[in-house]
């Protein structure tokens, strides 16, 4: 199926550049885990109806000027290039199809792009297993947008199991305002701006030089090679009960982010002195990816794409890094005591302006040195720290998309210098996944 060509030409956003280049190039895998074995008569029409006229970009291939600055493209597309079927043989156990869902996956995140067709892919794993009875999977290149413009692209392609009519809905952040509408006093926020104006010299330089020349020890979770991008991956999940999570969140009066992120680094910790002994101890570094975007939830696709939207479409995030605290013998019997300091140590960072002067450097680099240099800043970034850490909102009512009830969705990044990358979702108010990607 092809539509008609439009030879307008829009400039890409730094963002948008860095994530392509020769030097980085970062895929969005999202897989939306099916109930019932996946019907897919109806792709063709829902992809031409429903996704593609989402965003432009997904029409829009990626081209470069003589000066070497480079825009969106409008081409014809043809879906049969870009809705793919794997066959594989029929009547097998579930263990085959788990392993071909796993080799197809590690395939998917190791191949790049056409450069001739716009950057997206649909993969329909129609096989059973452990997990769900069929996988749709979307390919999306990272420079179409972040987890949050794509994951609001792809909801807006699914309805509620429930009533299909009504919108599907998200937790609430919650205030840390007091009943007066004042967080702090006068007197702690005065020291605590001293303290942030220290922390944000600090954070600066500490990122600054990740980019150049300090980097972590080498670990079980970090080899340091070269090339790490280029290996194969291996995705695994697990689920926890999120009333557990809650538990602990009263219990240590913190917030969810803060025990979640606890959970994986004390999780990370445990997997690194259980391969290689004292490695508990090693130097390491997370980074937290941040949306900069001031939200509560998710917006439509019509109203990110507005302009001057108050959330935008596109890539609108940063990273928050977080030194990962060294394990000790007493945090092995309370673990407790490991989450408690991590989200101090996460309390710290955002007491920071750094992320903000960082975003500053990296536009300066770009403006002198053009948006590859930029990219290879952001990929010794990645390659000098440990693991990445991300996560996504999901809505609290059941989801279908055409009328197949949904059993989870999750996203994973491939194409990092990194070993080990990390992604949470809450899903159905009931359930949170941890998602490694190896």
């Amino acid at each position: 199926m092809e539509f008609e060509r439009d030879e307008a030409l829009e400039p890409m956003s730094p963002s948008s550049q860095y994530l392509r280049s020769s030097v980085l190039s970062l895929t969005i895998l999202g897989i939306l885990e099916s109930e019932v074995p996946i019907d897919d008569s109806l792709t063709m029409p829902l992809v031409k109806d429903v996704f593609l006229p989402i965003n432009h970009r997904f029409s829009s291939i990626m081209v470069s000027e003589k000066r070497g600055a480079k825009k969106w493209k409008r081409v014809e597309v043809n879906l049969k290039d870009h809705v793919k079927v794997p066959v594989f043989p029929i009547g097998m156990s579930n263990d085959y199809y788990d392993e071909a869902f796993s080799e197809y996956l590690s395939k998917l995140g190791m191949e790049q792009f056409p450069p001739n067709r716009p950057l997206w892919e649909i993969h329909i794993f129609k096989y059973p297993t452990k997990n769900a009875a069929g996988n749709l999977i979307f390919k999306l290149h990272h420079s179409l947008g972040d987890g949050y413009s794509l994951m609001g692209a792809l909801l807006s392609c699914l309805q509620r199991v429930d009533n299909p009519s009504f919108p599907l809905t998200f937790p609430t952040r919650q205030s840390n305002l007091g009943p007066n509408g004042n967080s702090r006093g006068f007197f702690r926020r005065v020291p605590r701006f001293f303290t942030g104006l220290i922390n944000t010299v600090y954070d600066f330089g500490s990122n600054v030089l990740k980019s150049s020349l300090i980097e972590d020890d080498k670990s079980p979770i970090r080899s340091g090679d070269d090339g790490v991008e280029f290996r194969p991956i291996v995705v695994t999940t697990t689920t926890f009960s999120i009333d557990h999570i809650k538990q602990i969140k009263d219990k240590l009066k913190v917030t969810l982010n803060d025990v979640i992120t606890g959970i994986i680094i004390f999780g990370t910790r445990l997997y690194m002195q259980k391969m290689e002994e004292n490695s508990g101890k090693a130097k390491c570094t997370a980074l937290v990816l941040l949306n900069t975007r001031v939200i509560g939830g998710y917006t439509s696709v019509s109203e990110m794409i507005k302009p001057n939207a108050e959330m935008p479409w596109g890539n609108r995030f940063a990273f928050l890094q977080v030194p990962i605290p060294k394990l000790t013998d007493s945090e092995l019997s309370n673990p407790l005591k490991f989450v408690k300091k991590a989200r101090q140590l996460i309390k710290r960072q955002k007491n920071s302006a750094s992320v903000f002067l960082t975003g500053l450097f990296l536009d300066a680099i770009r403006r002198i040195r053009g948006p590859e240099a930029t990219s290879r800043c952001i990929h010794n970034t990645l390659k000098n720290s440990s693991l990445t850490i991300s996560n996504m909102m999901g809505p609290m009512e059941k989801m279908a998309l055409a009328n197949q009830p949904v059993k989870g969705l999750y996203f994973v990044v491939a194409g990092a210098p990194q070993v080990l990358y990390t992604n949470t979702s809450i899903l159905y108010s009931s359930m949170f996944s941890c998602i490694f990607l190896l």
